[in-house]
């Protein structure tokens, strides 16, 4: 039987759909949670000094999508072919995208500069991504693709905390669709029991 560890900081982030996914699959893992003031003597052990890092049976595999993707094979959250696959991804990539507008918002540390891209991002990104993902939910029933559960709701749920954390905002409180997508998600007996006992950053 595979041993699994995911090394990653104490927050949700870009490790929190591989947690999700593992648990939703019910399959056993060391949440092993980098402190801050640890991260410069962990890094080095890092494939290429950044996180997350799934290892598996003791040898390091890098990049959250490929790991998040890995974990939904395992868990047969993927879709029935090809083509499903593709619709799946590319919702996946598009959450990733909205994620990476939020950070590079987020994460600056230069007040003008950080202030001189707000208006943009709430006023214009984050409604632009957020309508059409809602119409697609609507479309597909309550989820993001093929009308059914895939690793791209899971994907979605698992990151809308940071990015409401990132944003100091409540985003996706107008979007009836999204917030169906992520209640279906957290309704899930094995995710809804993970939210409740994850460690809190």
């Amino acid at each position: 039987m595979a041993s699994y560890k995911l090394s990653y900081f104490n927050i949700t982030g870009l490790a929190e759909p591989i947690r999700m996914l593992l648990k939703y699959g019910n399959i056993d893992f060391v949440d092993d949670r980098v402190e801050r003031d640890d991260w410069p003597n962990r890094k080095p052990e890092m494939p290429f000094g950044k996180m997350p890092v799934l290892t598996i049976n003791g040898k390091q595999y890098h990049q959250s999508l490929a790991l998040a993707r890995y974990c939904a094979k395992l868990v047969k959250l993927v879709g029935k072919d090809q083509l499903e696959d593709l619709e799946i991804e590319g919702m996946v990539e598009t959450i990733n995208d909205l994620r990476q507008h939020i950070s590079m918002y987020s994460y600056e540390a230069d007040p003008a500069i950080k202030e001189s891209r707000k208006d943009k991002l709430f006023n214009e990104t984050i409604p632009y991504f957020l309508e059409r993902l809602d119409k697609i939910a609507k479309e597909n029933g309550g989820h993001l693709a093929c009308n059914k559960l895939t690793w791209a709701d899971i994907y979605f749920t698992s990151l809308s905390d940071h990015m409401i954390v990132m944003t100091n905002r409540e985003v996706l409180a107008k979007y009836a669709n999204l917030t169906k997508v992520r209640d279906t998600v957290l309704a899930i007996p094995q995710i809804k029991k993970w939210v409740e006992v994850r460690p809190k950053p």
